[in-house]
């Protein structure tokens, strides 16, 4: 018996969690052989049923908000296009790769080449059959120097999308990534119908239909009734509203104006867990707080005076006091446990008198560090940073907090300043998140980290698909960073959603708020 039929039927005889099952068989690269059928059973025992309208409080939207998918970046629009539209690969709970418009894929040895099979019979809205055109079209928009597409960086390695009959397609890279799926799992990286030049209408492949967007107001969808997959898109109506104040969101909930709702203050968390027909919906996930120092800039070119600031923080208390409980600790690189290869290193702990001996190691001398920090990144950003001085008090380092406007912030202070407060939200695999931050060159490398043998070993990892071999590689390059690296992560923060009682659900996705922003379509009533 192969290892994948072994793994399929401890799964149906309830030996393993669905959870277990998607992250063996993603780590084992099964994922595109799997049923759809395994993959998307609801997890609780309660059967989904059909109907109703499901209103949703969304706390990120504007009025420049577009059904463009390659400006999709509220999470009001994020939502809203899961709505209407399908990507290739979906990500799934425990960061699986599970088949979306794409039934199944393969690579060439050197994963230069990325061969994806269509599923047949699939209908846009207007009832014209997707196939490879559509596909070739809708991915080709996110490629090119003239895109304004936020996908952009992902796909710069892309040199050919080549359609091959009507229900494959070929892409061709400049160099191998094993984890090319997963950026076609990317929220931008939607399937549109070839020569779609005006998105407004909505048109995808998804479990709803567009009735209603207003930007940075409201939307309304009605469901698919010819929706190709089965088991998802179960209410009637979905509505959304963009309510900004997280206490006008939560009294939205309380007195049923709303069903569901994104980013629950973690001060106010607990009371609302104590209310009848409320619930309050905590996923760990990727997003994690950070304080990030540019490693090019003295006194940050010390690797002495960076592992003194990494042991100055009580990462407990701030768990606590900032976050409220609601996450785990951070270990000073940005990899947790919902990534497939998430090292588990020895925990950095508070150490005031180790931090003291790293200082004067250092040799700076008296010192004041000075961190920008503005709420924009994260919630408590300022305070945060004050209780970092105050735990630095405590080994003999001062640092003092520069309040910067929230407004401009990713312009005038990320990347601009020497020792900044900043938050990212994770992404797809550990590829484009250790890319993204931390490889030499990169423009979204914030603290400026150049390190060759980190950048040797996320090459080869690219390359390498026996899933041993992969989690070595990534599990140096967590030690490099966490040991050499110009960032502070003291914790990972808990997605903290509301709804009502009468929402059901089965095991979440971890990699945005909501179940990774898909909701609708794989939520429902209980009556």
């Amino acid at each position: 018996m192969s290892v994948l039929k072994q793994l399929e039927g401890m799964l149906l005889k309830g030996k393993i969690s669905r959870r277990q099952f998607l992250t063996q068989v993603s780590a084992l690269g099964f994922a595109a052989a799997v049923s759809p059928a395994l993959l998307s059973t609801p997890a609780r025992a309660s059967v989904p049923k059909k109907g109703g309208r499901f209103r949703i409080g969304v706390n990120d939207f504007g009025t420049h908000d577009t059904l463009d998918p390659a400006l999709n970046e509220t999470q009001f629009t994020m939502l809203l296009q899961f709505q209407l539209r399908n990507c290739l690969v979906e990500i799934g709970p425990g960061g699986a790769f599970v088949p979306e418009l794409a039934e199944s894929w393969e690579a060439t040895p050197d994963a230069k080449t990325w061969t994806f099979h269509l599923r047949k019979g699939v209908e846009f809205h207007n009832g014209k059959t997707m196939d490879a055109e559509d596909v070739a079209y809708s991915v080709g928009l996110h490629t090119g120097e003239a895109t304004r597409s936020v996908a952009h960086g992902f796909l710069k390695g892309v040199k050919e999308i080549k359609p091959d009959g009507k229900h494959t397609v070929n892409f061709t890279l400049d160099s191998g990534d094993v984890d090319f799926p997963g950026i076609m799992a990317l929220f931008a990286i939607l399937i549109v119908p070839k020569g779609t030049k005006d998105f407004a209408a909505g048109m995808g492949t998804g479990p709803y239909i567009l009735d209603t967007f207003e930007s940075g107001v409201r939307s309304l969808v009605k469901r698919n009734p010819n929706y190709w997959k089965e088991g998802r898109g179960h209410f009637d109506e979905v509505e959304m509203l963009g309510i900004s104040d997280v206490n006008a969101r939560t009294n939205a909930i309380v007195t049923d104006e709303i069903d569901a709702m994104n980013y629950a203050d973690v001060k106010t968390a607990h009371l609302l867990e104590k209310k009848p027909g409320i619930q309050v919906i905590r996923t760990a996930g990727k997003m994690h707080y950070e304080f990030v120092m540019n490693t090019t800039q003295a006194p940050f070119d010390n690797n002495d005076v960076r592992m003194a600031l990494k042991l100055a923080i009580d990462r407990e208390d701030f768990l606590k006091r900032i976050c409220h409980g609601y996450g785990t600790l951070g270990n000073d690189h940005s990899l947790c446990p919902a990534y497939r290869y998430y090292a588990k290193l020895p925990q950095r702990m508070y150490d005031p008198d180790k931090a003291r001996w790293y200082m004067k190691k250092s040799g700076i001398g008296d010192y004041t560090f000075t961190i920008h920090a503005a709420e924009l990144p994260f919630t408590g950003a300022i305070d945060g940073s004050q209780l970092y001085s105050e735990y630095a008090a405590k080994a003999g380092i001062k640092i003092k907090t520069v309040r910067e406007p929230s407004d401009g912030f990713w312009t005038n202070v990320w990347r601009q300043k020497p020792f900044i407060t900043s938050r990212w939200s994770g992404r797809p695999t550990e590829d484009t998140m250790l890319t993204l931050a931390y490889s030499t060159g990169s423009t979204w490398n914030e603290s400026y980290l150049s390190n060759p043998r980190l950048d040797e070993l996320l090459k080869a990892a690219r390359t390498e698909f026996d899933p041993e071999k992969r989690h070595q590689i990534y599990t140096e390059c967590q030690q490099i960073i966490r040991d050499e690296g110009g960032t502070v992560v003291p914790v990972f923060a808990d997605f903290v959603d509301v709804a009502n009682d009468r929402v059901k659900f089965g095991e979440r996705a971890s990699d945005w708020p909501l179940d990774g922003d898909r909701c609708a379509e794989r939520w429902w009533f209980e009556s």
